[in-house]
């Protein structure tokens, strides 16, 4: 190869994993953050009230009781996590919220009715 082509090849080569980088991340319709591990991802966005056992209500914030650097919160992991916060002793006597599901079926909506996770 010539000196002045090697500079234009890889110029090429370069705009063509930039441009394949960027496709990556694009929104699909009823996707997001197309990335792999996104897309494998479940991830729990939830707003949640919970009743103690004195009657008063306050804001129940589910990571508090994750492992330091967790974010990723299924369906499955937050009902354990409202059976710990509400079993004989908890804090808790009822909590209830709502919020949204991500996962690789999309978003859908999620409720928290008298403990129980409801898809």
């Amino acid at each position: 190869m010539h000196v002045p082509v090697l500079p234009a090849v890889q110029i090429a080569a370069t705009a063509a994993l930039m441009a394949w980088m960027i496709t990556g991340f694009t929104r699909l319709p009823g996707r997001w953050l197309r990335w792999k591990m996104f897309c494998r991802a479940t991830f729990t966005i939830v707003t949640l009230t919970g009743t103690t056992k004195d009657g008063s209500t306050e804001p129940v914030n589910v990571y508090d009781h994750l492992s330091p650097g967790s974010f990723i919160l299924g369906p499955s992991q937050l009902q354990v996590i409202l059976d710990h916060l509400t079993a004989t002793g908890g804090r808790y006597e009822h909590i209830n919220g709502h919020g949204r599901v991500l996962s690789a079926h999309g978003e859908q909506p999620v409720k928290v009715v008298d403990n129980r996770v409801v898809l």
